[in-house]
């Protein structure tokens, strides 16, 4: 798939560089910059918890470290370890079968993406898109997706759980709070209705993207 070329290659290039300077290697013999050393709300690398479909999630430290180290499931390319974007496309994989396409970062996901592949047979689903303030509520498996003014970047994080009643959702993820999680999530958001419309209280919040999915993983 044409998306794992650009971060194989930034990968390649940057193994070059730290073996020719002579840094020093971390977790997984990963070369590890200094960046993803110092200052970790945990470990880099370190298992942070595991959503209840037991998607693990790991500490990327902090958010100033990257370390561009492609990684694979099932023989498929996620994303780089151990960012927001790999974590999100590995649940889906792991979950549905599907990935998303390549994106230079997480924001992205929300004008350029409009579509998810099955691996197994390249079938093509709908990626739909809801604002934040939609009549329709976030469901599971849906990718909450952040702006570019949030760090540069932007953020993407699945909702795991949504309990309508008490008007919250929680969500899995990686390369935010880069903490532990406290259950079978990373944290919890507010929902609020108003006027018939549904609001997840979150900065930067975008809305929500939804993989509309049939017969999935044959």
């Amino acid at each position: 798939m044409p998306y794992v070329r650009r971060p194989l290659l930034y990968s390649v290039l940057f193994l070059g560089l730290v073996g020719f300077l002579g840094l020093p290697l971390g977790h997984a013999d990963v070369p590890l910059p200094a960046a993803c050393q110092r200052d970790c709300v945990a470990p880099y690398g370190e298992r942070l918890g595991a959503d209840s479909s037991g998607i693990p999630a790991y500490s990327n430290c902090s958010a100033n470290c990257f370390v561009p180290q492609p990684n694979r499931e099932q023989g498929t390319y996620t994303g780089i370890r151990w960012q927001c974007v790999e974590y999100a496309r590995r649940w889906l994989l792991k979950n549905h079968g599907v990935v998303y396409g390549d994106v230079d970062v997480a924001a992205d996901l929300w004008s350029k993406i409009d579509h998810v592949t099955r691996v197994t047979d390249q079938a093509v689903f709908p990626l739909t898109t809801h604002a934040n303030g939609n009549e329709l509520p976030p469901k599971k498996g849906d990718l909450l997706i952040y702006t570019r003014e949030y760090l540069g970047t932007g953020h993407v994080a699945v909702v795991t759980e949504v309990d309508l009643t008490h008007g919250t959702l929680a969500v899995a993820e990686q390369n935010f709070l880069n903490r532990r999680w406290p259950a079978g999530h990373a944290r919890t958001i507010t929902l609020v209705t108003r006027d018939g419309r549904y609001w997840a209280l979150d900065a930067y919040l975008l809305g929500w993207k939804r993989p509309v999915l049939t017969s999935t993983k044959p």
